[in-house]
């Protein structure tokens, strides 16, 4: 198993996401989190990996309790990393949850502690307050972030006068911002970025596409898996499952070797199966060899094998745009988006899948107490005009 080093911690290079853990979003069956998800942890010990990651917002804390069984008796074995939940994080709140989520995990120190979500209304100074108490009672040895861009990682390291160790992002073959940012950021800093959702809830597996969608709420939910995405996706799928084919690999195992050549970054993916989990990482060192090899005999500009030219920009041009606006609501637990966030997704050059993520005015301001932010997603070509705010009623609002 391949490890990074930075900022003196030793990562497996893939480690095992828990956010599916104790949830029924997955579709995975109630004794996937009474049986499966304790063996996926075994068997992810047994192979090398030591990152195992989970949140106390996965499952209500259910995911956070399920590894904490897992663990018994192999702590020593695991790096052992959660987050705490972005509603109202203040050094009081930050502490408390802290100490829970030790609690719900049955360690007595949290190996990574992380900021779930950046909040646009409490200071991060306040934030960091809550995180520097943790360590000096011994009840978190690393800090972390996620979701932070790069001057917010780095404002947050200053607010805690310690090193802030990792920043968890969204990064994928069809996510690649974080190469432009977070992954210089980590290189020049010897720090660590930690990749969620490097596989992209499966598309990236080639196991779906517009005909066979993805299953489960948590993925019907993700703008990604609308069937108009998945489309403006397949030319990368299809290339994956070319390289995969000529080395003898799958395509999460050729985009997991893609990932895990980048400088100081690990992938956390999940597994709904130990089939999978073992396929995912057993393979991921030879597809790693074999897509190096592709790469070094092309010329500059080719990625994952696919020839340049104007087709390849033609295809890209016509890719949709994904808006997602925010209105009031009453779910407190949706406070964890982030206030205000562009982002544009841009995988190997046959496709891009851009995404646009912005509040609505009324988000802009300040919530008022037990409010929070709702996303709604709309699909759009590129040019049409996206649609505004939504007033009372579904009305559509003024625009500002």
């Amino acid at each position: 198993m391949k490890h990074v080093q930075a900022a003196g911690l030793k990562l497996s290079a893939i480690g095992l996401g828990c956010w599916q853990f104790g949830s029924r979003d997955w579709g995975y069956g109630k004794s996937y989190g009474e049986t499966t998800a304790i063996d996926l942890v075994h068997r992810a010990l047994d192979r090398g990996v030591n990152l195992i990651d989970t949140a106390e917002i996965y499952a209500r804390g259910v995911s956070e309790a399920i590894v904490g069984r897992a663990l018994e008796g192999r702590r020593a074995e695991a790096f052992v990393a959660t987050k705490v939940f972005p509603v109202w994080p203040t050094a009081g709140r930050v502490e408390e949850h802290g100490r829970l989520s030790a609690l719900r995990l049955g360690v007595e120190t949290i190996d990574l502690y992380q900021v779930h979500w950046p909040n646009p209304v409490v200071p991060l100074r306040s934030t960091m307050e809550g995180m520097r108490r943790l360590q000096d009672a011994g009840i978190v040895d690393h800090v972390g972030v996620s979701n932070f861009s790069p001057d917010r990682w780095a404002a947050a390291e200053r607010e805690l006068g310690r090193p802030v160790v990792s920043n968890q992002v969204h990064f994928s073959l069809l996510q690649r911002k974080p190469d432009q940012g977070n992954v210089p950021y980590a290189v020049a800093n010897d720090r660590i970025v930690i990749a969620y959702s490097p596989l992209e809830q499966g598309i990236l597996g080639g196991r779906y596409d517009p005909d066979h969608l993805p299953p489960g709420p948590a993925r019907r939910n993700n703008p990604l898996c609308l069937r108009e995405n998945i489309e403006r996706a397949m030319p990368v799928i299809e290339t994956l499952r070319r390289v995969a084919a000529a080395h003898d690999a799958t395509p999460a195992q050729v985009a997991l070797a893609w990932m895990i050549r980048k400088p100081n970054v690990v992938a956390i993916p999940g597994a709904s199966s130990v089939d999978q989990l073992d396929r995912d990482r057993r393979r991921g060192r030879g597809a790693h060899r074999g897509q190096r090899r592709v790469r070094a005999d092309q010329p500059p500009g080719h990625r994952l094998g696919v020839p340049p030219g104007p087709t390849v920009r033609r295809v890209g041009a016509v890719a949709p745009q994904v808006v997602m606006t925010a209105s009031h609501g009453r779910r407190a637990g949706d406070a964890s988006c982030p206030r205000e966030a562009t982002t544009e997704n841009t995988g190997p050059d046959p496709a891009r899948v851009t995404s646009t993520l912005a509040p609505s005015a009324s988000a802009r301001r300040r919530p008022r107490s037990g409010h929070a932010p709702r996303w709604e997603v709309a699909v759009t070509r590129p040019g049409a005009r996206t649609p505004g705010p939504r007033g009372p009623r579904g009305r559509p609002g003024r625009r500002r």
